[in-house]
């Protein structure tokens, strides 16, 4: 059964201070606040912005309190939980309509989430509640994943055993990586998809996101663009048999490019492109 609400994986640096001119500079399409607007129907539905990624949680505490603000959400608190399991905490996810998940270390909220009564919850209001949000951006988004890229080396090539991943909290059968054009992360996500081909690997651009209605029915909104790496038809590679520090080779990878309005059918794989 299809879950009833939605859930929205942003790639990071989704406009928050109108001093940060950075998006408008370089991606034609940027719009003010677009991402953020996504996340709530209405001014009014609660909002709780778990911020236990984050090395700095007052900062982005004060950062995301300007920017909601603004946009005209006055129904939001920040929770940085130590214990998942908190009865306190258990009672505002009860009653919020979004559940928005920050940036900051992908391991550390996932190590905390995972197998607790609060991602339960989490996930019962997904399956259950048709004007249910469940966002992330940037760590918040990747830990969403079924399989979670935890770490990895950036370098010129796709090497052996370069790689750590580790079980997501799985509300997305797919490998999802964020800031993933300015930190030049296409060899990560083409070595996890390799390893594991029977999931899509998205790359979420900053301040670019996808909004999946229906588990898999998703739509690309933002300035940016998401690449989708799909591993499907391999011919050749030896990314079973490479030894250690040795370059990773695959024939026949396949890598779809999403921009605003694009959308994409997860399960069928199948693009559609905007409406004009």
């Amino acid at each position: 059964m299809a879950p009833k609400g939605r859930l929205i994986i942003i790639g990071g640096k989704e406009d928050k201070k109108d001093l940060d001119s950075e998006m408008k500079a370089v991606n034609q399409g940027f719009i003010p606040k677009e991402i953020l607007k996504l996340i709530a129907t209405s001014g009014a539905d609660r909002i709780e912005v778990v911020t236990s990624a984050s090395s700095e949680p007052e900062e982005m505490k004060k950062t995301y309190t300007e920017a909601l603000k603004q946009i005209g959400y006055n129904n939001f608190g920040f929770l940085y939980i130590k214990d998942y399991n908190d009865k306190e905490c258990l009672e505002r996810i009860k009653n919020a309509k979004t559940v928005f998940l920050s940036g900051g270390d992908q391991s550390k909220i996932c190590d905390a989430l995972i197998n607790s009564d609060v991602a339960d919850l989490i996930r019962k209001k997904y399956n259950d509640e048709e004007d249910f949000t469940l966002a992330g951006t940037s760590a918040g988004a990747m830990c969403l994943s079924t399989i979670m890229i935890s770490d990895a080396i950036n370098g010129e090539a796709i090497v052996g055993y370069d790689l750590e991943l580790k079980k997501g909290l799985s509300f997305i059968d797919s490998i999802v990586d964020t800031h993933f054009i300015h930190r030049s992360r296409f060899g990560r996500l083409a070595h996890a998809t390799i390893l594991h081909p029977d999931k899509l690997g998205i790359g979420l651009g900053e301040d670019t996101s996808l909004v999946i209605e229906n588990g898999c029915e998703a739509v690309c909104k933002g300035s940016g663009m998401v690449l989708v790496i799909n591993s499907d038809f391999i011919k050749k590679t030896n990314v079973d048999s490479v030894k250690k520090g040795c370059p990773v080779y695959a024939e026949n990878l396949i890598v779809d490019i999403l921009t605003e309005g694009c959308s994409i059918n997860l399960k069928t794989k199948k693009i559609t492109p905007p409406q004009t």
